[in-house]
């Protein structure tokens, strides 16, 4: 769309009043949404939409105005504007804009948009009835399927102009079940950077069985001890951890802003030296994947902490240019209605040496999480508190009985300085990551890890 246009013109005409950088953001593509509730399908959305935003920076702050008109006049309109509300240094006229790059998207093997939306709505309702079939107690099944196909192009005021294409499929079933004034919940997504081909690997009643029989058992746990304990992370209980207690605390915009626990860190001590943590958008088929950012810079693997110490943050444009940085391809926004800001994409914790059969034999007694739930941390000072989905008891190196209602409470920076041993196995989480009123997709991953202690909410 953007090709069509006279994009060095509208540039132009944003940076008129002043400015140091402008660009241009086109977005348009189709989804698919279906939920099924109480048994029957509540709700199917397919539509298509499309958009664009234009940005001034100037004096390191931001302009942003978007519209769905997608047309010169309209763009021009919206970049004249813009410029009226940007005073700061004056820009050349002159922006040569280079060749089209476009970014190479994840193969996908069956596109969703050429899916038939029944086909759609049956692995609903097969999982539907997977789940509600496990067991008597199951009180209320919820399934939804997501999709989306998007076209992205970028051009800016350096000359650069990028396209790329992204492809996403998201497939989850959470579970509630009862007995008596006991209530538990079982909850398993699947998704990535994949098309229809994502049911190939893994079949709808495969997650719905998995999510009701987790809702299940909880019913019949006792209650979670409680106090200072070890815990084991299993490296299915998904990123959580990564994600909460260090990945936004490493957003440089919070760490300009005074609202991370790490800031002013870089170079310095902030995890086990058994901990490595990466952010790389670069994962085939992951679901925080791209080749290219919202803002044109290119996908990256950045290494944020090595061997414990802290090598960077992760940066969009306007960040790295407030540190005098150079942009690590985290530049993200939910849609052209949104300004782009800094973001994560796939962020782990790098496998270590141990095998986890061996970690958990280490342990006498303690706490081996298989399913981290929700959470939230304090990125001003790192405190945080999770719950436990799926827990159980480690005693004498074995794992036992399982556990209802544990929570795990502690600092994001004193708990990874606790890492005692790091599997030399990884599994991925996926989700939607809020921030600033935006939700981007993005996934999560670590091994097994080994807390030395850590405290432990449950039954006193």
């Amino acid at each position: 769309m953007l090709d069509t246009l006279n994009v060095s013109k509208i540039i132009r005409s944003a940076l008129s009043a002043g400015g140091e950088f402008a660009d241009i953001y086109f977005e348009g593509g189709t989804s698919t949404s279906i939920a099924c509730e109480d048994g029957k399908i509540e709700r199917v959305v397919a539509g298509t939409d499309h958009g664009v935003g234009i940005r001034v920076i100037a004096d390191l702050r931001t302009w942003y105005a978007f519209t769905n008109e997608v047309t010169e006049p309209s763009l021009l309109n919206l970049a004249e504007t813009l410029s009226k509300a940007v005073k700061g240094k004056y820009v050349s006229d002159g922006i040569d804009m280079r060749s089209k790059i476009t970014g190479l998207e994840s193969v996908v093997k069956l596109p969703p948009e050429v899916v038939p939306l029944q086909n759609k709505v049956d692995l609903v309702n097969r999982a539907n009835a997977a789940a509600r079939g496990v067991d008597s107690r199951i009180r209320q099944v919820m399934v939804v399927y997501r999709d989306g196909k998007v076209k992205t192009q970028i051009a800016n005021s350096l000359g650069e102009f990028v396209e790329a294409n992204r492809t996403g499929t998201v497939f989850m079933v959470q579970v509630v079940a009862a007995d008596g004034n006991i209530i538990q919940t079982g909850y398993e997504p699947i998704g990535g950077s994949r098309g229809f081909e994502l049911f190939e690997e893994y079949l709808p009643e495969q997650i719905a069985v998995t999510s009701a029989r987790r809702a299940v058992m909880m019913l019949g746990a006792r209650r979670a001890p409680a106090g200072p304990m070890p815990v084991v992370l299993s490296s299915e209980a998904g990123g959580t951890m990564v994600h909460e207690a260090i990945g936004h605390g490493l957003e440089a915009d919070l760490a300009q802003a005074g609202l991370s626990v790490y800031r002013d860190k870089i170079g310095m001590q902030v995890a086990s030296p058994l901990v490595t943590v990466i952010d790389d958008a670069t994962i085939p088929h992951a679901r925080g994947s791209f080749s290219y950012d919202d803002e044109g810079v290119m996908g990256q693997r950045t290494v944020l902490v090595e061997n414990g110490i802290l090598k960077t943050y992760m940066y969009d444009r306007l960040s790295a240019m407030k540190d005098n940085r150079s942009s690590t391809g985290n530049g993200r926004r939910e849609s052209y209605s949104s300004k782009p800001i800094v973001r994560m994409s796939n962020t782990l914790i790098a496998p270590g040496e141990s095998s986890p059969e061996t970690i958990v034999r280490g342990v006498e007694r303690g706490l081996f999480v298989k399913k981290m739930g929700g959470g939230q941390v304090n990125t001003v000072n790192g405190d945080f508190v999770f719950d436990v989905s799926e827990g159980y008891l480690i005693e004498k190196g074995e794992i036992t009985e399982p556990v209802r209602g544990a929570t795990l409470t502690g600092n994001g920076p004193e708990v990874l300085k606790m890492v005692e041993k790091v599997g030399d196995d990884l599994g991925y989480g996926i989700g939607t990551c809020g921030k600033d009123g935006q939700g981007v997709p993005v996934s999560d991953a670590q091994p097994t890890l080994l807390l030395s202690e850590i405290v432990v909410g449950g039954a006193v």
